[in-house]
């Protein structure tokens, strides 16, 4: 591994302070260099560790440059060099919210043990981070934001780019990132850099308080030298803790288990990062109980497993809804319990429904008014495996949800059925498609539109990884830049991104980035000529499906003229992925096909058909809550008034 030069005097720049002729012994040896230079040695020498097995924390950093970090960060990481030897690895971004969701990408499917570095500069480079930040917390994934920040010392003040608060003359933009931070430190002094380092690390290797961790840098202090204490640079090995429960926690959630006659296990995220799908599974095999799953969850079991009653809430299966309005006892692992997950608090209907919640974070495990488990998923699932050992549901119950789960398997059947190949695929059939191409290794990426609705209920998971969804935030553009992020952990695995029109054009940017970098992504790109998924929703709340449609104007001013003739496929191709056009079914499943084969970045352009109903999925097994508007004069939205207040009745808060 190359090192940064050490220095040779508190002047010179080449060799330590040694104390070799007697002047300086006992004092601590140091190295002089820049504040962002250390800051790159530093995080170069971090690890994690968990069940004996050690990644790198941080192992790459993402940027782009400019006045604010173009000197500090930009010289370190150049200085400190570049190759497959690199002390910290540079990737060239091309937008700062995409670098944050690549690096997001690449911390989940590292299970949060290994994660990247995003350095910007200052004024709109780093307000650009916001959004990332927000999904990194949102989704307790790791990311360490390196934004560059006005002078410290106020000499160029202000300097481009600044804003002035006349009442505040130290908060910058990147006071911004405060609130979508776990953890915000401004570094306006060199010596500062050590306890903020270390704090920024602390928490970006602990599953109970990860998420963003910003450091705003600035540019003056990035250029600044300073002699550092040489074990600031000592290797470190930030052990992940599997937190045990504490017995009275176990003894209490088994006694309700043992309580309860109609169980229901939610899996979410938590269980992929905590790799407890063994555990899960152990326990499901042993108890019977059956196991739906959150969005973050999907695959915490195999499709086909007997106890898989597949997704859970508005996106959910009617097997697994049905289960959940009727359970006495529902056990939340890793979950947050988000409103597609809880239906808003209508989902959970039984009048006398507990709840147990195994959780690291205690703030998640208190939700729902459970009973709380706080610990690590795979060492709770275990712990109460024990607990219930000899337990099974009854008989009949397991019968139950096996039949309901046939029926549940037979409409994806019905739904993935295209027996005309020549006819434009519907979104359930390109599914279908998929479906039929991947391996039991590929990773399937998505974020926002109808995708998720339809990949949540339909997709048959068939390993852990297999399902990315960021659904924590649902962010419009994540699915190239996170699908670069999954390959860049997982260089073996196949990775799709699967994108609508209306998320493409929000972020296309990082394609380059794909091609750059030889990282071989599959985009499959859906062209339906608006926003499908709000398309729906607002027609289903009285608006109407006003401004969701990417048309040209018609004589009354709304936009239902024809559709705009933009060429998306040729926009990839231009950006530098080969591209294949499919029109049909059968040309839909030989474009995949090839996509899979090929080992450059890929694109696979394909229409939907969204006029026809047939075949189509099935429709929403519980509710959402998106209020409607209480007044009208338009005959849309009063019906869909009268409809949301039908509904809205069955709301409880479970206290």
């Amino acid at each position: 591994m190359n090192s940064v030069p050490e220095a040779e005097d508190r002047t010179g720049a080449g060799r330590r302070e040694d104390g070799a002729d007697g002047r300086d012994a006992g004092r601590a040896r140091t190295v002089r260099l820049t504040v962002a230079q250390a800051l790159v040695r530093f995080l170069a020498a971090q690890y994690t560790e968990r069940d004996g097995r050690r990644h790198r924390l941080i192992a790459a950093c993402w940027g782009i440059f400019g006045h604010g970090n173009v000197a500090g960060l930009g010289q370190a990481l150049v200085e400190s060099g570049q190759g497959e030897h690199a002390p910290l690895r540079y990737l060239q971004g091309r937008n700062e919210q995409a670098m944050v969701h690549a690096a997001v990408g690449y911390a989940r499917q590292n299970n949060r043990l290994s994660a990247h570095a995003v350095t910007t500069s200052i004024g709109p480079g780093a307000t650009n981070l916001v959004t990332g930040a927000a999904l990194a917390t949102i989704n307790r994934l790791p990311v360490l934001l390196l934004p560059g920040d006005v002078f410290a010392t106020r000499t160029a003040d202000p300097v481009l780019q600044q804003l002035e608060v006349p009442s505040a003359g130290d908060v910058s933009v990147n006071d911004a990132l405060r609130p979508v931070s776990r953890f915000f430190d401004r570094v306006h002094r060199p010596e500062a850099l050590i306890p903020a380092a270390l704090q920024a690390v602390r928490v970006l290797a602990d599953p109970a308080e990860t998420g963003a961790v910003t450091l705003a840098l600035p540019q003056d202090v990035q250029a600044e030298a300073y002699d550092w204490p040489e074990e600031f640079f000592a290797e470190r090995v930030w052990h992940v803790r599997r937190q045990a429960p504490e017995a009275a926690e176990v003894a209490a959630a088994a006694t309700a288990v043992l309580a309860a006659r109609r169980p229901l296990l939610i899996a979410g995220g938590g269980v992929h990062h905590s790799e407890a799908e063994d555990a899960l599974r152990a326990l499901a095999d042993a108890t019977g109980i059956p196991v739906a799953s959150t969005q973050a969850g999907k695959g915490s079991l195999r499709f086909d497993h007997p106890c898989d009653v597949g997704a859970i809430g508005h996106t959910g299966t009617a097997v697994a809804d049905e289960l959940a309005r009727t359970a006495d006892l529902v056990i939340g692992v890793g979950t947050r319990y988000s409103d597609f997950t809880t239906a808003s608090s209508t989902l959970f209907a039984g009048p006398d429904v507990r709840f147990v919640n195994l959780n690291v974070t205690p703030f998640d495990a208190h939700k729902m008014g459970a009973l709380t488990l706080v610990a690590d998923a795979r060492a709770g699932l275990e712990a109460l495996g024990g607990a219930l050992s000899g337990h099974r549901v009854a008989d009949a119950y397991e019968q139950e949800y096996a039949r309901g789960k046939e029926s549940w398997e037979r409409a994806v059947d019905s739904a993935y059925a295209a027996d005309d190949a020549d006819a434009r695929p519907t979104q359930s059939q390109l599914i279908g498609a998929l479906d039929g191409v991947v391996g039991d290794d590929d990773v399937v990426v998505n974020a926002a539109g109808s995708l998720p609705g339809d990949l949540h209920k339909l997709w048959r998971a068939r390993s852990p990884r297999q399902y990315h969804l960021e659904y924590g935030y649902s962010c419009m553009g994540y699915e190239i830049p996170g699908a670069i992020g999954v390959r860049l952990a997982a260089p073996d695995r196949t990775v799709w991104a699967l994108v609508g029109d209306g998320t493409y054009l929000m972020l296309p940017g990082e394609i380059v980035t794909a091609v750059q970098e030889g990282v071989g992504i599959n985009v499959v790109l859906v062209q339906n000529h608006g926003y499908a998924s709000i398309g729906g929703l607002s027609e289903q709340t009285g608006a109407e499906r006003f401004g969701t449609a990417y048309r040209y104007r018609a004589s009354d001013g709304s936009y239902t003229g024809d559709p705009l003739p933009v060429d998306l496929a040729a926009n990839a191709a231009s950006l530098g992925m080969d591209v294949l056009r499919a029109e049909t079914v059968g040309e839909l499943r030989t474009a995949l096909a090839e996509a899979r084969a090929s080992a450059r970045p890929t694109c696979v352009y394909v229409e939907t058909d969204t006029a026809s109903s047939d075949p189509a999925p099935p429709g929403p097994a519980a509710w959402w809550d998106v209020p409607v508007a209480e007044t009208s004069s338009r005959p849309a939205a009063r019906k869909a008034r009268e409809e949301y207040e039908r509904h809205a009745a069955a709301r409880r808060r479970h206290l």
